[in-house]
């Protein structure tokens, strides 16, 4: 499979995925979202920041996925990961208090991250707030 991680720009994490100073991406939901059961070693990962094109690639070396989180959890996996995930330690009670009511976290281990050339994306059908796409082939997204 392959998948499009849509980032927020304000944050510049994709330069620290290309550094490799991000090698894990991590997602905290209330429900269930793609890529949950539905991303796996050796499946890649393309990259953009909304608003602009995919311009980044990455293989998944391994997926996590925690549910039922409790702040206690939730404390563990960001004190754990987060330095991975582009979280200082200094922030991670920022992230425990932004992250309270969520019920599910996914981490999505990166390797090889590349620049490729940028391309933009077509997500009709997905919903306007699609923040991560599952397709077969990216080539099925790609205008």
């Amino acid at each position: 499979m392959e998948h499009l991680a849509i980032m927020k720009k304000s944050w510049g994490l994709l330069p620290k995925i290309i550094t490799g100073e991000k090698t894990i991406e991590s997602r905290w939901y209330k429900n269930k979202y793609a890529p949950w059961n539905k991303i796996a070693k050796g499946d890649i990962v393309y990259f953009k920041n909304f608003g602009e094109r995919v311009s980044i690639n990455a293989i998944v070396a391994n997926v996590l996925q925690f549910s039922d989180l409790t702040p206690t959890k939730t404390r563990k996996i960001l004190t754990k990961y987060g330095s991975r995930d582009g979280i200082p330690k200094n922030e991670v009670a920022k992230y425990c208090k932004i992250f309270k009511d969520k019920k599910y976290c996914l981490l999505v281990f990166l390797k090889n991250p590349k620049k490729i050339i940028p391309f933009k994306i077509n997500k009709t059908g997905f919903g306007a707030m699609s923040a991560w796409i599952v397709v077969e082939n990216m080539n099925q997204i790609k205008q």
